[in-house]
């Protein structure tokens, strides 16, 4: 059965990968996290079973605002993870020093911030409404050093 630790453990790989990474340069550290975990490959599927498992069991996305089921999967040292599991908006925020989601379809035909299922990734200083549409989605976010700043504008504390 599937624990808070297992899920931890399947996303180091990840983890490391991500932490190797210029976020700065998003879209290259899109396309890098992409090819070294394919959605159609084993630790891309290892990492969603065991988020539906989590879900299903109630240790993951335990708690719920506005809809939007989520939970604190680790905090740091480097990245912090959360969990989310949406199909509406959630709360705007900025990215302090990045943010990397691990973004997986639930049902429908859902998009996070307008991109399918996979990996989305903003760079340091970036503000936006997290927001599925066309479906649910569950979705783990890697945040370096736990940088995020919850405001309805970019530079309006909410």
């Amino acid at each position: 059965m599937a624990d808070k630790q297992t899920l931890i453990n399947a996303l180091t790989p990840m983890l490391a990968v991500a932490a190797t990474l210029d976020l700065q340069q998003a879209v290259a550290a899109r396309a890098t996290l992409a090819a070294a975990f394919p959605v159609d490959g084993d630790a891309w599927q290892t990492v969603k079973t065991l988020f539906v498992e989590g879900r299903t069991a109630g240790w993951l996305c335990d708690r719920e605002n506005a809809g939007v089921r989520f939970s604190r999967v680790q905090k740091g040292p480097g990245f912090s993870i959360d969990a989310v599991h949406m199909n509406a908006p959630g709360p705007g925020h900025t990215h302090g020093k990045g943010e990397i989601d691990l973004c997986f379809a639930v049902s429908g035909t859902p998009r996070f911030d307008g991109q399918p299922e996979g990996f989305v990734v903003y760079p340091p200083g970036s503000w936006h409404v997290p927001t599925v549409s066309g479906g649910v989605m569950d979705i783990l976010y890697f945040l370096p050093d736990a940088a995020i700043t919850f405001e309805d504008k970019p530079g309006t504390p909410g």
